[in-house]
Parts: C-alpha cells; sequence; structure tokens
C-alpha cells in the first residue's frame, strides 16, 4: 500500500542544509493502522508532510498504491490529495458555517461529485462513528470528540487509499481520545481503511498494530503488538524511556 524507501529531506537557511530525514524506511500494508512517535524534532510532522505530497523531498522514493510519487506534477498530487488520501488533523479543521453532515460531504462538494452514493455513504458514516444525532448540528454545538469523528467521517467520503492522521487526539481527554480511536478501529473493519498517524500518545499508538519510532531523522525500533493493549502500551512505554536513554 504505502512504502517509503531511502527517504531524505532538509530544510535550507542561508547557506547551510538542515536534515530533518535522513534514509527513513517503512510500510503501510492495507487494513494496517500504523503509529509513528518520537520526541519532537525527530521527523514526525515533516515525514507526514512528505507522504502528504505538501512538501517535497530530495532523496529516496514513496509509493502510493502502486503509484510513485516524486516527479508528479502540481495537478496530479492535488489529484492525488483528493482522491487517494484522507486526512484527519489535531485542530479538527471543520467548517464552522456548515453542519456536521456537510462537513462529512466537503471533499465531495469541492469535487461537485455530490452524488446519491456520496449522501449514502456519509450517512452511513454518521451511523457508524454515532454521529448521527448532531447530523444537523454545528461545529460549535458539539464536543471535541464529536468534532473529530466527524473529520474521521470527512478523511473517508473519498474512500481513500490511506488516511493521514496528525496527532488526533491531542486536543481530546481520554474518554473522547478512546472513541476516536474506535472510529478508527471501525473505518479499519468496515471499509477496509488503513491509517498511519503520528502521535505522541502512548494510549492511543497501543491500538495499533506497528508502532515506528523516530528519532534524529531516521527510524530507532519498530514495535510489532503480539499481546492485549495494556500489555502493549507497557512495552511502547518502556522502549520509549530506553530511546531516550540513548538519546543522552
Amino acid at each position: 500500500m504505502l512504502y517509503v524507501k531511502n527517504l531524505h529531506k532538509s530544510y535550507q537557511t542561508g547557506n547551510k542544509a538542515y536534515p530533518v530525514l535522513k534514509g527513513v524506511d517503512l510500510t503501510v500494508a492495507q487494513q494496517e493502522f500504523v503509529a509513528v512517535m518520537g520526541p519532537s524534532g525527530s521527523g514526525k510532522s515533516t515525514l507526514l508532510n512528505c507522504i502528504s505530497c505538501y512538501i517535497p523531498f530530495e532523496e529516496g522514493t514513496i509509493t502510493l498504491g502502486g503509484q510513485e510519487l516524486k516527479g508528479l506534477s502540481e495537478e496530479a498530487l492535488a489529484k492525488v490529495r483528493n482522491e487517494k488520501l484522507g486526512f484527519v488533523f489535531q485542530d479538527f479543521m471543520l467548517l464552522d458555517g456548515l453542519t456536521i453532515r456537510e462537513n462529512i460531504l466537503i471533499p465531495r462538494i469541492i469535487q461537485g461529485n455530490v452524488t446519491k452514493e456520496a449522501e449514502q455513504l456519509a450517512e452511513d458514516l454518521l451511523s457508524l462513528f454515532s454521529i448521527r444525532h448532531i447530523a444537523d448540528k454545528y461545529p460549535a454545538e458539539i464536543s471535541g470528540g464529536e468534532r473529530q469523528r466527524t473529520a474521521v467521517a470527512r478523511s473517508l467520503i473519498n474512500r481513500p487509499l490511506l488516511i493521514l492522521a496528525d496527532e488526533p487526539t491531542g486536543n481530546l481527554d481520554s474518554k473522547s481520545s478512546r472513541a476516536v480511536i474506535e472510529s478508527f478501529e471501525n473505518a479499519r473493519q468496515h471499509l477496509n481503511a488503513t491509517i498511519f498517524m503520528v502521535t505522541h500518545d502512548s494510549f492511543a499508538a497501543s491500538f495499533c498494530d506497528r508502532v515506528i519510532l523516530l528519532n534524529d531523522g531516521a527510524v530507532y525500533r519498530t514495535l510489532e503488538k503480539t499481546e492485549e493493549r495494556g500489555s502493549f502500551q507497557d512495552r511502547l512505554l518502556s522502549a520509549i524511556k530506553d530511546m531516550s536513554g540513548d538519546i543522552r
């Protein structure tokens, strides 16, 4: 599904280049739920921005659904973002003047392609994520957890190959965080969704199939979940502690 190979990205300040990603390799299989964790400055956001085609990279390849992204025109990249990727952001990015149902349909509205099939999918997503009762309300009238579940539903309206989630539980309490993560699980189970999530939240990451620890622009370690969620979270926290010790 997603293949990242030998990815390098630097930022230029004056005459000096600052490397941020230093040969990152990773894969995400179809219907897999994968998280990336790491300290601030480790390259998590840059990695997500490269995959989402928002920033260019100097070296390496990113292949999504058999299509290599490097070298595509702006028009082709916009098509990838709109049709093959779904996005979930920390601060929801809902439009205040639209209802919850309309917010879910926004990608189709932008395309001018609000078909009966799309409207039915929106209704199915409202039910799947237990937000049908707020379908005609506006973002200011609902909770943070409900806003984020709306954002997850919106990310699925085009049935993308991959959902990119950037700190989706960062602004939520533990109860709302669990509801959002369960929304991802429901999307995976019922819609064959594939999710790639950047997070600082070990609780959220413990629901994933794999967690990639990123440090100083490189993959430090990858952990696969082979036990119950709570035990996996403990192992994850231990690995993060070990990584912090290695940094020092």
